[in-house]
């Protein structure tokens, strides 16, 4: 099995975005707060926004008028001209994004391209799915759904090709991918994550979904020709959860409430980007054998989902004398003896699929004082933040005892870089960006601004799901008020998200002065309208700016993944590492996944 690109091969696509970001960087790093302050328009355009525009939304097939004369356009690179550095054309600036980005290049593999590599040169069968079917879409929204399933079954051939049993989830949130790689694979996955808040919902998560395995069991030799077709995770009147178990007949009483004084009360939780609306194991058919004893469950399936997904949810079915009514003796020796069941009760380490774990990690954390369980296992993160991806790469450098990884990361606007020349500050061990001796040595330095552009999701964009560009405005604007009213218009408070609340302009404009301490009182709401009234003419100049930057924002980020590949193929002992693409850009935007793969006998 060898490496989809040659180290020298990757250095040279390196050298090609790098030329390219040269040139055009700039308009990346332009701050759309200070549009119209910095006159950003007329600092980098030759062109018209109506120009601009028109390139950007015409068909490929469209026929593009002359820009420039022969001579004129001799003198450019990339469409911008030689000695004004400002853009006079659109169209080769578009052509040359589209030629310096991933797809572009081709030099990313798909999905199917590597599990088909991970199985050619693998004697063992494909990885199998273990026990009762599960879908996704029952317990995830259709984006988190897509990529568990995407990224799980990769690493279940990852597990497979290393021969390996164990998964390491960096950055692990609220578990649903470790989840579904326990109970679908049978792989034993520890989750870690930095906020004890995902580690705790996590494992509540899975103490319902034990409860409702419980219940599913016992109904579902009862009810043999019925079909459990939902089970949903619903917050009651006085903030407990409810797990709600629908029957295809309702008819037969079969509904479930779980609402007992036993319950612990689980805080709501918001994802990033999605809404929790908890639908779980719809339409689950159980490994049931027939000929067995039908008031047991079955210990398959019990297994699978008892054991597989939390360490420490022992519940007690007897009844209780209130604690309340207990005298101090008797409290004291409850617990005692609740700490002596639990002790008995709990799995042993064998029987634990998911064990979340909360920790903050680095390259440097020493993996087998935190999971004493632990022998060769794949490393994944799904969307790890920040330097957090770098950091999964670089412990799967570190640790022998990590065969693989598979690492999709996010939010680069919050990247550490080493040469940054404001003299940014690194919160881990290690700069997150350059990871590669090849652009270390040439100390690259990409920008904040232009970091922050490469989380724009072009193929969103181009499917008409926008920018929110009055918001945008509004900001610029605000701007051109604290400069011409306040002394001190770059205040260390933010704005924040004030727009969201503001039914006009002009509340805008109270709202954010209040938000910075400043003086209301200065400026009459006529003034304050007036500002809007002489820019929003300009507001086009924003948008067609700020759609060149969503244009750019795939050469950034191949550039930042193509340091992550090129720092793992400087490692002697990694056999083999691509850049894959693992999901659908419109469903998921941050696609792109760094795989490798040690070479066997260095793990």
């Amino acid at each position: 099995m060898e490496s989809f690109d040659s180290l020298a091969e990757i250095r040279r696509r390196i050298d090609e975005f790098k030329q390219f970001l040269s040139v055009t960087l700039r308009i990346a790093n332009a701050h759309t707060v200070e549009f119209y302050t910095h006159d950003v328009w007329s600092q980098f355009m030759a062109v018209s926004p109506e120009e601009v525009l028109s390139a950007i939304t015409s068909d490929n097939g469209h026929k593009r008028e002359a820009e420039l004369n022969r001579n004129e356009k001799s003198k450019t690179i990339f469409g911008f001209c030689d000695d004004t550095k400002r853009l006079v054309d659109t169209h080769d600036l578009l052509e040359a994004a589209k030629a310096h980005s991933l797809p572009g290049l081709g030099i990313c593999m798909t999905r199917d391209e590597l599990l088909q590599s991970l199985r050619e040169n693998n004697s063992a069968p494909p990885p199998t799915e273990e026990g009762a079917a599960v879908e996704p879409d029952e317990f995830m929204n259709s984006k988190k759904s897509h990529e568990v399933q995407s990224m799980s079954a990769v690493v279940a051939c990852l597990a497979k090709r290393c021969r390996v049993k164990q998964v390491i989830d960096v950055g692990s949130g609220k578990g649903y991918l470790c989840s579904f790689l326990s109970l679908q694979y049978g792989l034993q996955v520890y989750g870690i994550d930095s906020s004890s808040s995902n580690t705790h919902g996590a494992q509540e998560r899975n103490r319902k979904l034990k409860k409702f395995s419980r219940v599913y069991q016992k109904h579902s030799k009862a009810a043999k020709h019925q079909t459990i077709h939902l089970a949903e995770i619903k917050p009651g009147e006085n903030g407990e959860d409810i797990l709600c178990v629908a029957e295809e007949d309702e008819r037969q009483g079969l509904t479930v409430k779980s609402n007992t004084a036993e319950d612990e009360t689980v805080p709501q939780e918001k994802e990033d980007d999605e809404s929790l609306n908890l639908n779980v194991l719809s339409e689950v058919d159980p490994i049931v054998d027939r000929n067995s004893d039908p008031s047991k469950p079955d210990p398959e399936t019990e297994d699978l989902f008892l054991s597989a997904l939390s360490v420490d949810a022992i519940e007690t079915t007897s009844p209780r004398v209130p604690t309340s009514e207990l005298s101090p003796v008797e409290r004291e020796r409850r617990k005692r003896e609740n700490l002596e069941r639990k002790a008995q009760n709990r799995p042993s380490s064998d029987g634990q699929l998911f064990s979340p774990l909360t920790s903050y990690v680095t390259a440097k954390t020493e993996l087998r004082e935190l999971i004493n369980e632990l022998e060769d296992a794949v490393m994944v993160g799904l969307h790890t933040c920040g330097d957090l991806a770098p950091s999964t790469l670089r412990m799967f450098v570190a640790k022998q005892e990590l065969a693989s990884v598979c690492s999709v990361g996010c939010c680069y606007h919050l990247l550490s870089e080493e040469f940054d020349p404001t003299g940014q500050k690194c919160s881990s061990d290690a700069f997150g960006f350059p990871m590669s001796r090849y652009l270390r040595d040439q100390s690259w330095f990409c920008g904040r601004n232009a970091r922050m552009s490469a989380c724009l999701a072009l193929e969103r964009v181009s499917v008409g799901q926008g920018i929110q560009m009055e918001s945008l405005f509004y900001r610029a604007v605000l701007h051109v008020i604290l400069r011409d009213h306040y002394s001190s218009f770059k205040s260390e408070k933010r704005v924040g998200n004030v727009y969201s609340k503001a039914k006009s302009f002009v509340d805008y404009v109270h709202r954010a002065l209040r938000r910075l301490e400043l003086e209301e009182s200065k400026l009459s709401d006529s003034v304050i309208q007036g500002y809007h009234d002489t820019y929003r003419p300009r507001m086009g100049e924003m948008r067609a700016f700020n759609l060149l930057k969503v244009t750019l924002a795939p050469c950034i980020e191949g550039l930042i993944l193509l340091d992550r590949l090129c720092y793992l193929k400087e490692q002697g002992d990694v056999l083999f590492s691509a850049l894959v693409q693992l999901f659908d850009p419109l469903l998921s935007p941050r696609c792109y996944a760094v795989v490798g793969v040690k070479a066997p006998g260095t793990s």
